[in-house]
């Protein structure tokens, strides 16, 4: 969505002359106003990309008419003009839902960067729209997002394996999605009327892993009081879904590489064999290749499992996907929590995009979740953020004027004094331990 048409609003007609000068070399269709009343005619019957609009005029001032335009036309992107030293009025404009922002005098070139700023804005807009709308007809609501190389090849690997009865192993870092790829092989399979089931290996002791698994028959064991029907079982003509299959024992892994070899089992306690048709998926966030040259997993059954490999990076290597993640989930927990917060400050989604995530896209929902929540503005800015580096982060990293190191330490000085000085809440907000903001508050000598 380009911008086409631009409309400046200015009492003084030096500074409308000379937009309006700049912007028609760059091509835009320009329109003027002296005054906010008149401003707000020309919005009653046009509608603009962009509007200019200064600060102080005489009637009704920017930020009156900022309010309004948002009424009258919630997408038009409203950049103000405010004199050098008041940017108090800038920041209160922003807080409104303002766009940017640009301090007299304008230089040429401040103005056409802010306007390609918008432009890219809106295109990003207008694609996580449509890659919505592509992945909702595709894999339902299960929140795979991104338009990066990665997941145009994850998306290309989920049509594949879909009407396929193949075994899938999905390997990447925790909290890059590996369920939501696995439900999104099911829901778009033939098997998508059929049960979608579920198991960590890794939650549960070798004995119960093996009940959970095969079911078992009364009087199995201690407590077996009646029969019950195991995983496999439940998943009958679906799909089981096997997370950490590489945390479990030789013994248990040589009975799994039977089931699926043969599809078939016993119940624990029982003798009759019991026919499946299951389709396993297996995830981890293990390096199952090291795992089968330490010993830890058979190698036959990695064989088994690894018929179709689907990794998924971390987020730090598609980070063309985090503003359109960003913005799904400010709108998920915008309709949760009853709010209304507009979207991420210039600065906020500069540092979403620059900071490494090493909790992946998990921690970025989470912070998100978190942030809307504790925002006071219409715009979620980096402190609402609250974004607690790692001892192994990048230290260089720096939003505008400050580096990540110093927004670090600003966040937590201000989450404590919003509890008073309170460790044990500011950690809570923070979501980290209380040891944890004890350290930052020595590394950061905050008293």
């Amino acid at each position: 969505m380009p911008v086409e048409n631009i409309l400046i609003v200015d009492d003084e007609p030096l500074v409308r002359n000379f937009l309006n000068e700049v912007l028609k070399r760059e091509g835009y269709r320009i329109d003027m106003a002296v005054d906010g009343e008149s401003a707000l005619k020309k919005v009653e019957k046009n509608y603009y990309d962009v509007i200019i609009t200064d600060v102080r005029m005489p009637g009704i001032n920017g930020l009156a008419l900022l309010e309004k335009i948002k009424d009258l036309s919630p997408s038009t992107a409203v950049i103000v003009i405010t004199a050098y030293g008041s940017i108090e009025n800038a920041v209160e404009a922003m807080k409104v839902g303002a766009y940017d922002y640009l301090t007299k005098p304008i230089v040429p070139e401040q103005i056409k960067i802010v306007i390609q700023k918008v432009c890219k804005y809106r295109n990003l807009i207008e694609e996580n729209r449509y890659l919505r709308s592509e992945i909702n007809r595709f894999y339902g609501s299960y929140e795979l997002i991104g338009k990066s190389p990665a997941m145009r090849n994850i998306y290309r690997l989920i049509n594949k394996a879909a009407p396929a009865k193949s075994t899938v192993l999905i390997y990447g870092e925790t909290g890059t999605g590996k369920e939501l790829v696995a439900r999104a092989i099911h829901y778009t399979s033939p098997r998508k009327d059929k049960p979608f089931i579920k198991l960590n290996c890794a939650a549960l002791p070798e004995d119960l892993l093996e009940s959970e698994l095969f079911g078992y028959e009364k009087g199995a064991f201690t407590g077996a009081t009646e029969k019950k029907e195991g995983r496999f079982e439940l998943a009958h003509k679906g799909t089981l879904l096997l997370d950490e299959i590489s945390e479990t024992s030789h013994n248990f892994q040589t009975k799994l590489l039977r089931v699926l070899q043969e599809e078939e089992f016993e119940r624990v306690g029982g003798t009759k064999t019991i026919k499946v048709d299951v389709r396993i998926i297996a995830t981890t966030n293990r390096d199952l290749k090291k795992a089968v040259e330490k010993g830890k997993l058979r190698e036959d059954l990695y064989y088994r499992l690894n018929v179709i490999p689907i990794y998924l990076p971390p987020l730090r290597e598609r980070k063309e996907d985090i503003p359109l993640l960003a913005n799904y989930f400010l709108k998920k927990y915008n309709h949760q929590n009853g709010r209304k917060i507009k979207g991420f400050s210039t600065d906020c989604m500069e540092l979403m995009t620059k900071y490494h995530w090493p909790g992946n896209v998990r921690e970025l929902e989470n912070a998100i979740q978190r942030a809307l929540i504790m925002s006071e503005g219409e715009f979620i800015t980096p402190a609402d953020l609250s974004l607690i580096i790692s001892s192994n982060s990048t230290d260089n990293i720096r939003i505008g004027e400050m580096s990540l190191e110093e927004l670090e330490k600003k966040v937590i000085i201000n989450t404590l004094k919003k509890v008073k000085g309170n460790r044990t809440k500011a950690a809570e907000i923070l979501g980290i331990s209380v040891k944890t903001i004890r350290n930052k508050i020595k590394k950061y000598h905050i008293g």
